[in-house]
């Protein structure tokens, strides 16, 4: 890994010192004023680029710039800023005094993607969907960060697992952490290696630091490789060349909700950016960003509905002797009264109470038992999430890039990325990322035709433990379940076996039959049932630390720093600490043979990457030596694209890759894109995309009470012997219907997927954009649960879960429409709406088998804004609307055989905000707010309850016109 590190960056830095030698030559110096045509005031920033190449500059403070360009004359400048309409000039020879004057337009649909093809492309033209969020709507936005305006876009699902931690989720099957959508920052793959999807924005990009977002929905593999099976984002840092200057933002507020500990808090967020150019040779920049609130709660007290035939609306501690509730922890271990005492109580002997009442009344000592003793099941008593969660958020983001022009193509780029937090997210628990880190470093050699770069991704999960474990290891630490059951079930029966014997013995002495006291006897116990259980639960609880207490906090602070899962051979050992450090390197490049081929345009391209596995043994499992793994996968890929005249142009691309623990993956695609009217533009693509069984489930090898939770690779079936006949799948022990397990091949999950749309501009104000696509996925990652050798019982110890493909095909389809029109004077308004379907549900059920697709059928946006409704005066407003659906997941479900769901009610948001700018200050005064109404809502079964969020920010811009 090492050795290729090394050769990589030689390349790089090999390649800087070929094209500084080849390309230098005498300079011809160009400058000028830009102006806006209207107000002929200067305009700052704007990009003064040579088409073609990458050199160029900006204008300053006062709208002046100087350019030194060192290719043959003549050239095109290229002169843009977001919000004007580009305008090209031809230079024939040096010039001191140009003078520039841009129109101010609404953008719609003139917006330039790079995401659809890996090269520029207008937006209308690209041959699958794309969505772009760029500096002026990122400025416009009434959410309170560019990562949670996402959700504005048509097809975009958000889920918030914490203020500082959201999953972006497109065209089904959702999840708080995406194994199916891929995030670059610059280029560089932003998850976390050790759980193979990105951590939202937590450790990501600083607003100020953005230049744009592109959300391309749907399969992207053909081009980006594995796991961008549903979708890809793309966030691009702003060039210091280009954006240059000081800047600064100051945000804080009030955040509340109600069911909070403390409804109402105040939050702060601020960052700083700088960048200086030397000569339009040198550039660097500098980015710091931080951000501290008290998060949102997960507080939902209603019983999960696992136990007892109890439901979410019914379900309590009152009723439900086996309450499970969604975010109180600690309570999912249960054990069965009657099974836990038949031992003793049916024994025929004299030291049995129930023996002596038996041959007092002729009742047989198993009926007699089965009748004062409940088949049911007990829960320990729990604690609230809020007790044991981490809810100080905070999150910590640092970046510096030094970037070197070469030539006027090519550009050398160093650039470092580091962000720590703590944060919660959902998964199978509520983990609590407790000083969590990640770090990017790269080094990338970039020109206007091809790319070469080099970088490595490593997380660090701090101190980082999961809640719900922690709940049980608190119980367990102050009194260990081996105990406390015990002390429970004897107390219960000690007095509901009393209490019948005491109303017999009355009822005797009183004249009654055996048969009229033993009914007697029978009455009372019932009767008695839940005082008896109220006794039991208080005498089995006695010692119990409250919440808050230095005990409390000293049990929990030894399970914290326990690794998962501790020793469960022990009592009171659990261990919650969530230990990773795993680091991907990754080493890729593209050619574009623009220069070298005119007919069409072909480019081609590959990669390398290592995950170096890195748990320090608690999670991944370990080779004969003692070692964590290494997964080695490649990647190679090609496109050629061909325009016939302005009507038609046409795309066929296909990559190969190879993960060393499956078989190649070839991903092909075929995209046309017919054009009307030069504005109109219909257009197809048949396309296929792949994901890699993520780290975890490949290696994963993690004891847990109700099962050994392993990787689907053949390795572990040798490992636990589970090829042998007395391995039997969990789900047909519990029918009453015991299937020997035959194993399968574990496989990448794949999917074949078509699209058909409609991108078309009318009289440059109004845009409409329409697509429908339909997706067909074939080893569909499911789930397994399997016993060796049942005959002993099923326990964690004999229990195995592990990934497995579905052996039918998984079909979903869906659509989506977006309207978008330009008023005139800076009014726009949007609408876009969004349908999601799973098309075999049936299938899944019949299967057993979650199919977690997570996703509301219907979805809808509603913008309205204007950015200058008087002279530096604007606003946005947004609502957002989504249909009531299913959730399914395995969180803090230790029942494996039990497919966890529930109904995720519909909800609407509506965020606003007002900008006010002060050209005078070059300051941006923002106040606004999200779900101003506050109505609260949760995304996903288990994730907090979101309420309203009110904020001013100051911007300050040196460069702001």
């Amino acid at each position: 890994m090492k050795k290729l590190i090394t050769q990589s960056l030689l390349l790089i830095l090999f390649g800087a010192v070929y094209f500084t030698n080849v390309f230098a030559q005498e300079p011809t110096i160009v400058s000028g004023t830009v102006t806006d045509a209207e107000t002929k005031e200067p305009l700052i920033g704007v990009n003064i680029a040579v088409r073609g190449t990458i050199q160029g500059t900006v204008t300053d403070v006062n709208g002046k710039f100087s350019l030194k360009i060192t290719r043959a004359l003549p050239v095109t400048l290229s002169v843009s800023i977001i919000g004007y309409q580009t305008k090209e000039i031809e230079i024939t020879g040096a010039n001191s005094n140009l003078s520039i004057e841009l129109v101010s337009q609404v953008l719609l649909g003139q917006e330039v993607v790079v995401s659809a093809s890996r090269v520029e492309e207008s937006v209308l033209q690209s041959p699958v969907s794309v969505e772009k969020m760029d500096i002026r709507a990122i400025k416009e936005t009434p959410q309170a960060s560019f990562y949670d305006a996402l959700q504005n876009m048509k097809g975009i699902d958000m889920n918030t697992q914490s203020l500082t931690f959201r999953s972006v989720n497109m065209r089904g099957f959702n999840a708080n952490g995406n194994t199916r959508t891929v995030q670059l920052i610059d280029g560089m793959d932003n998850q976390a290696p050790g759980l193979n999807f990105p951590v939202g924005n937590i450790v990501g990009m600083s607003e100020l630091d953005l230049e744009s977002v592109e959300v391309l929905p749907g399969a992207a593999s053909a081009l980006y490789g594995p796991n961008a099976i549903n979708g890809i984002i793309l966030m691009n840092s702003k060039n210091p060349f280009q954006y240059q200057g000081l800047s600064a933002n100051v945000r804080t507020g009030l955040m509340n909700e109600k069911t909070r500990s403390t409804p109402t808090t105040g939050f702060f967020d601020g960052a700083i950016r700088y960048a200086k150019s030397f000569n339009d040779k040198v550039a660097f920049k500098l980015n710091a960003a931080y951000l501290q609130a008290q998060d949102w709660q997960a507080n939902d007290i209603r019983d999960q509905g696992l136990l007892n035939g109890s439901t979410l609306a019914t379900g309590t501690r009152e009723n439900n002797l086996g309450y499970n509730g969604v975010n109180i922890y600690g309570d999912e271990t249960n054990v069965n009264l009657r099974n836990s005492l038949r031992p003793n109580l049916t024994a025929p002997v004299a030291a049995n109470p129930l023996f002596g009442i038996s041959q007092l009344t002729g009742v047989p000592l198993n009926t007699l038992f089965e009748q004062l003793i409940p088949n049911v099941s007990i829960s320990r008593t729990g604690y609230a999430e809020r007790d044991l969660a981490d809810y100080t958020t905070k999150s910590l983001k640092l970046n510096a890039a030094l970037h070197v022009r070469l030539s006027d193509k090519v550009e050398l780029i160093a650039q470092g990325n580091y962000g720590s937090g703590t944060t919660v997210y959902t998964g199978a628990d509520r983990y609590a990322l407790s000083n969590f880190f990640l770090y990017q470093g790269k080094l990338e050699l970039k020109g206007s035709n091809f790319f070469v770069r080099a970088y490595t991704t490593g997380e660090n999960s701090g101190q980082s433990y999961a809640a719900g474990i922690l709940g049980s290891g608190i119980n367990e630490g102050w009194k260990p379940s081996q105990t406390w059951f015990p002390q429970y079930f004897q107390t219960y029966a000690t007095a509901a076996i009393g209490t019948f014997a005491t109303t017999l013995q009355t009822a005797l002495a009183q004249g009654q039959t055996p048969a009229q006291a033993y009914q007697a006897g029978l009455a009372a116990v019932n009767n008695g049932t839940n005082g008896f259980h109220n006794a039991a639960r208080a005498f089995a609880d006695q010692g119990r630390v409250p919440a808050g207490t230095a005990e409390f906090d000293r049990i929990a602070n030894e399970v914290k720093n326990r690794a998962i899962p501790g020793d469960l051979t022990r009592p009171g050992r659990v261990g919650a600490k969530f230990l990773d450090k795993t680091a991907l390197y990754h080493f890729e490049g593209m050619y574009n043979f623009s220069n070298q081929i005119k007919w069409a345009e072909i480019i081609i391209g590959g990669n390398y990457r290592v995950y170096a596995l890195n748990s320090e043994g608690t999670l991944f499992a370990r080779d004969d030596n003692g070692k964590e793994f290494n997964i080695n996968e490649y990647g190679f890929y090609g496109q050629i694209a061909k325009k016939f005249g302005e009507v038609l142009k046409v795309t066929a691309s296909t990559r190969y890759d190879k993960n060393q623990n499956f078989k190649g993956q070839i991903s092909p695609r075929l995209s046309l894109v017919a054009t009307a009217a030069k504005t109109h533009n219909f257009r197809a693509s048949i396309q296929t995309g792949f994901r890699i069984p993520t780290t975890q489930n490949q290696y994963i090898d993690l004891a847990t009470p109700s099962a050994r939770l392993i990787g689907g690779l053949p390795f572990f079936r040798d490992r636990y012997r589970l090829n042998e006949p007395d391995v039997f799948t969990l789900s047909s022990i519990l029918a009453g219907n015991p299937q020997r397990y035959q194993p399968r091949e574990f496989q990448p999950e794949r999917v074949i997927a078509w699209e058909v749309g409609y991108k078309g501009l009318i009289n440059n104000k109004l845009l409409i954009d329409a697509y429908y696509f339909n997706n067909v996925y074939k080893n569909f990652d499911g789930g397994r649960a399997v016993v060796k050798n049942p005959s002993a019982g099923i326990s964690g110890a004999n229990t195995f879960s592990f990934p497995e493909n579905t052996i039918f095909d998984v079909k979903a389809h869906g659509a989506a429409l977006g309207i978008d029109y330009a008023f005139g004077k800076s009014w726009t308004a949007g609408f876009n709406t969004a349908y999601n379907e799973l098309l075999n549900e049936d299938d899944f059920k019949r299967e057993g088998l979650q199919s977690s697709f997570n996703t509301p059928k219907w979805r809808y946006n509603i913008n309205l804004g204007n950015r200058n409704i008087v002279k530096n005066l604007g606003f946005g407003l947004t609502y957002r609307w989504q249909q009531e659906f299913v959730w399914q997941s395995s969180f803090v479900n230790q029942s494996l055989a039990t497919l966890q769901q529930s109904v995720i009610p519909a909800y609407a948001t509506l965020d606003a905000q007002v900008t006010y700018k002060i050209p005078s200050m070059k300051t941006l005064v923002k106040v606004g707010g999200t779900n101003i109404l506050n109505k609260a809502y949760t995304t996903a079964w288990g994730n907090p309850t979101v309420g309203a969020m009110y904020y001013v920010s100051l911007t300050f811009d040196q460069f702001m016109n």
